[in-house]
């Protein structure tokens, strides 16, 4: 009986910490988008005017993206040095704190340097999350803490949206920092990994979080490389055909242009979807890489329907917004991936800051868009940069190990 009531009290904490995760993971999705979804009135609101609304709009999606970047890498080499869960109390905190103030910005500078602290506090959430997840259900189970926590996490712009469309910009960044506050009082019951506690037992001496020793191995390095490039196409989507809606919209000749924060909405129901799709369909067919590979087939074939179908019809533009989610929705997998790629000296390093390496290609693919507008046009520029992004992603996952059985109880020595 004592048994059984020691494990029933594991499993709950178990389950309390994939529904703190997955909370987390709901609150950095809210955030991240909702600059996408409030872009233009902010914006407007702080004086820039109608001709400079892409060129601002892409300087602060980078500021942001530079923060998750940064983020990333820190928060990383935190949790494999310090334990996973310092790192959910840490990155929430910074999170929250950086949300309130970009509701009280008075220029674009102030804008820009909270946009870049938002994503520092933000880079922590879903790799530990997924590390987590990874390290405390069994092997065969593993891969669907991840979609739960996916699934769930990704309706945070579905919120985003509507939290949006119901009051103004700056109380809408207020609401997402008080959620992450409120979130914090949560994670005083989150559990840490026993695999972490373990090698921080056994193994003191354990070179933890060393990112050097992603250089000084090349195999380390290639692993790195090729999830990165893995998950490259969805911010590619994300970042490029969802968050420049207006300028997309014009350039199909559409006279009533579709709304960014209902693009957003739509392209995140579709997202919620996939990463459920893929994560039951890699549990069916047990491998991640197969998951993956058909998903990548869909995005590619909603990015041709995306850029050729011509319709004035506002639906018809947001049911391609969601099936470019449908086709992105691999997320998850693509995080589990990296995740299992790596020992437990490393695997937080890995698991954090390849998503937000993920999202930091937003800044060189939002610029090679740019770059390419005037050769190209809009709708070329944007084809180019993300048929680009899952040609590589097809070459990559070529090249990466299945992991759907791997055992994760092992170091990158």
């Amino acid at each position: 009986m004592k048994k059984l009531l020691q494990q029933a009290m594991i499993d709950r904490l178990i389950a309390l910490t994939l529904l703190v995760s997955a909370l987390g993971y709901f609150v950095d999705i809210f955030d991240l988008l909702l600059f996408s979804i409030v872009r233009v009135q902010s914006l407007k609101d702080l004086g820039v005017a109608e001709a400079d609304l892409l060129t601002v709009g892409i300087q602060l999606l980078n500021a942001q993206m530079a923060g998750l970047l940064l983020g990333g890498l820190v928060w990383g080499v935190i949790g494999d040095k310090y334990g996973r869960v310092s790192v959910l109390f840490g990155s929430i905190l910074f999170y929250s704190l950086a949300s309130i103030g970009n509701g009280f910005v008075t220029d674009v500078g102030q804008y820009a340097l909270l946009r870049f602290i938002s994503g520092l506090g933000l880079a922590g959430e879903l790799g530990i999350c997924v590390t987590l997840a990874s390290e405390l259900l069994p092997r065969a189970v593993r891969g669907l803490g991840t979609t739960f926590i996916a699934t769930i996490g990704v309706l945070g712009a579905a919120a985003a949206a509507l939290v949006a469309d119901r009051v103004g910009w700056r109380d809408a960044y207020i609401i997402g920092g008080v959620m992450g506050l409120a979130l914090l009082v949560l994670r005083l019951k989150v559990r840490e990994s026993g695999l972490y506690l373990k090698m921080a037992e056994e193994k003191k001496d354990m070179k933890r979080g060393k990112l050097s020793l992603f250089f000084l191995k090349p195999d380390l390095l290639r692993r790195y490389i090729t999830v990165v490039l893995i998950g490259a196409p969805i911010w590619a989507v994300v970042g490029i055909f969802i968050t420049f809606t207006p300028e997309f919209a014009k350039d199909f000749g559409m006279t009533v242009l579709p709304d960014t924060g209902t693009a957003v909405l739509y392209c995140y129901i579709g997202l919620a979807f996939g990463d459920m799709f893929s994560g039951l369909l890699s549990q069916y067919l047990g491998s991640r890489r197969k998951s993956i590979a058909f998903s990548l087939c869909l995005l590619l074939a909603f990015t041709g329907l995306f850029v050729t179908v011509r319709s004035d019809s506002l639906a018809v533009y947001y049911g391609l917004c969601w099936l470019l989610g449908v086709g992105a929705g691999y997320w998850a997998m693509f995080v589990q991936v990296g995740a299992e790629q790596f020992g437990t000296n490393l695997r937080a390093t890995a698991a954090t800051s390849i998503p937000n390496i993920v999202r930091g290609l937003t800044i060189p693919m939002a610029a090679g868009f740019h770059a390419l507008i005037p050769a190209l046009g809009v709708t070329g520029g944007g084809l180019m940069v993300v048929t680009l992004a899952i040609a590589l992603a097809f070459a990559a996952l070529w090249q990466v190990r299945e992991t759907f059985h791997a055992d994760l109880d092992y170091l990158d020595l």
